[in-house]
């Protein structure tokens, strides 16, 4: 892309995600790389010359060596740049980075740290002043920006008049941050936005604003026929419309950090939210990967760091579906969920697992979580599996933690009808299988939370098509078009008795 430039300026080149590795060029000279489709990234440019410049992006999404993230899997690998990217012409090489923003300070709801990261492009260090407000309260402190680096501000608020933030009231506040030289001179600002709660856990529940809640929802893929996975924010509305009209009151990012403008319209409805990173079924050979626990922590970082101001998120999960049954495998999640916590506190964490008898890690996270497929893929009534879970990992660690089934479904082809046999990919089997799920998951006292898979019908790599008719893993309620099956009431029909239940 060709850029004018009418004076001298520092640049900043904004992605949002492109697939899946990026090389940035300006006028040829390399600005950097990066991996991973499903997280942002920035490069500055100190300064640029007026006129005429070109602007390069290569972009590719082949599978290699050079991945261990993006395989072939089951949903769908694009390529391009598929979110939002844009040019930040700077006032000066000097601007606020990140503005994290914690609820909570001191057991407090109404309490809040705001931290403003301030990167300094210039050599000499750099002396300014920070100024946020918010709720008609202004604080300012002094801050001196190391040379080639980035200082830490931060400020304290009390909000005492403010509403907290709940599904049913899904209040939000803008914190105004401002970056002035010589006292005066306004040279960066930046607006970002939370609600006031806090999340906890307390024995075998997740508390919301020091009360108790249950979760139930669904797993959702990035994917439409009409736009890939570079979902349109009107269509991200649809989404989160026909969710709500399901009963439901979360989401599951599977399996991957999702759009910020879709974790923006959570935050805006009060859709819960258990985003994770990006790792799913790596086992074997694909889980020692020289590369999988660098970019699994690279994602973890940027995905912590850049969705933090979101209230709607509750949950930071990791690695589902890999090799926690494994020695080796303890040690990535110990590792990730170590890191985790020392970029979060405020948040509790968890990893997806299926591995009834085996997981060895069920001790490492504050929420367990089991993706159960009975009378699907394994023939075994519902109750049973579960009281296998119960059975052989409640010594293990699970015991007195909260316990979440994150994947439950069954396929269906949508206009696939069989109402007297009832045979399997008909929508009649697909309601009479999550009935049996419903009713044997809703009876334990044990389960808290409940994730459908999945709320729509996706596309899938070619390597999955023996077992995914129409090359799509069918198991939506809605179809790829979101056309609702049999099944769309059924869920509802649960989820509101799930969630009013005590």
């Amino acid at each position: 892309k060709k850029i004018t430039l009418k004076k001298d300026a520092p640049l900043r080149v904004v992605f949002a995600g492109t697939s899946h590795t990026a090389q940035v060029y300006i006028d040829g000279e390399f600005l950097g790389r990066h991996h991973n489709a499903y997280t942002g990234f920035a490069f500055d440019v100190p300064w640029v010359k007026a006129g005429e410049h070109e602007l390069r992006i290569h972009i590719s999404n082949e599978h290699g060596g050079g991945s261990a993230l993006h395989i072939p899997n089951d949903y769908y690998n694009y390529g391009g740049i598929s979110r939002q990217a844009q040019l930040h012409l700077l006032a000066q090489p000097i601007y606020i980075e990140n503005l994290h923003l914690t609820p909570g300070v001191d057991e407090n709801p109404r309490k809040v740290s705001a931290k403003a990261f301030v990167k300094n492009l210039n050599r000499d260090s750099v002396t300014a002043t920070l100024s946020i407000s918010v709720c008609g309260q202004t604080k300012e402190a002094q801050l001196t920006a190391p040379g080639n680096g980035t200082s830490e501000t931060e400020l304290i608020f009390e909000l005492p008049d403010a509403d907290l933030w709940e599904p049913n009231n899904p209040a939000l506040y803008e914190f105004h941050a401002r970056l002035l030289m010589n006292g005066e001179e306004v040279v960066d600002d930046l607006i970002e936005r939370t609600g006031l709660r806090t999340v906890a856990v307390k024995g075998e529940q997740v508390m919301l604003n020091g009360k108790p809640i249950k979760i139930a929802g669904f797993n959702r893929h990035e994917d439409h026929p009409d736009f890939g996975c570079a979902i349109p924010v009107a269509m991200m509305v649809k989404d989160i419309e026909l969710m709500l009209a399901m009963g439901a009151n979360s989401v599951r990012t599977s399996h991957y950090p999702n759009d910020r403008r879709f974790l923006d319209l959570c935050d805006e409805y009060g859709l819960l939210v258990w985003e994770e990173n990006h790792a799913r079924g790596l086992r074997d050979e694909k889980f020692k990967h020289p590369l999988l626990q660098e970019q699994c922590m690279q994602c973890n970082e940027e995905m912590v760091t850049q969705h933090y101001n979101h209230p709607s998120i509750i949950l930071w999960a990791i690695m589902n579906e890999c090799m926690s049954d494994s020695e080796e495998g303890r040690i990535l999640y110990k590792e990730q969920l170590d890191q985790l916590r020392s970029l979060d506190q405020s948040r509790p964490l968890t990893y997806a697992t299926f591995r009834l008898r085996e997981d060895l890690c069920q001790d490492l996270p504050d929420i367990c979580s089991w993706n159960l497929y009975p009378n699907w893929y394994i023939h075994q009534p519902p109750a049973e599996a579960l009281d296998v879970i119960q059975e052989y990992n409640e010594p293990k660690g699970m015991k007195g933690k909260p316990l979440i089934l994150s994947e439950f479904g069954a396929g269906a082809l949508y206009g696939y009808h069989d109402p007297i046999r009832r045979g399997k990919w008909s929508e009649e089997r697909q309601c009479d299988l999550l009935k049996e799920l419903f009713e044997d998951f809703t009876a334990s006292s044990r389960v808290m939370g409940l994730y459908v898979w999945q709320f729509c019908d996706v596309r899938v790599d070619e390597s999955w098509a023996m077992s995914r008719p129409r090359t799509m893993n069918n198991k939506g309620i809605v179809d790829e078009y979101r056309r609702p099956k049999l099944a769309f009431s059924l869920v509802k029909k649960y989820f509101d008795a799930f969630l009013s239940s005590p």
